[in-house]
């Protein structure tokens, strides 16, 4: 799911769901394509998951952040937009 609220100051909502237990990875990317984030690294259970992200605990400037999700073999990347 896209995040909320988006645009986002200081914090958003990451939301998503799995239907089988696997690794699920979700990590934060600036505009150049550097990893600024780890949100989740781990084996999870099927359900429906949510994750704040702060820009406060990575000192993050304004700008266009991407995250990606991967659980299994699906891998989906959206945008989300820090305003200060």
């Amino acid at each position: 799911m896209q995040n909320y609220p988006n645009p986002f100051n200081p914090s958003t909502n990451l939301e998503f769901g799995i239907s089988e237990f696997g690794f699920v990875s979700l990590k934060i990317y600036n505009a150049l394509g550097k990893e600024v984030a780890t949100i989740v690294n781990e084996r999870l259970a099927p359900g429906r998951y949510i994750y704040q992200f702060s820009s406060v605990n990575y000192q993050l400037p304004s700008g266009v952040y991407f995250y990606k999700m991967t659980a299994g073999e699906f891998s989906e990347v959206k945008k989300m937009i820090l305003l200060k």
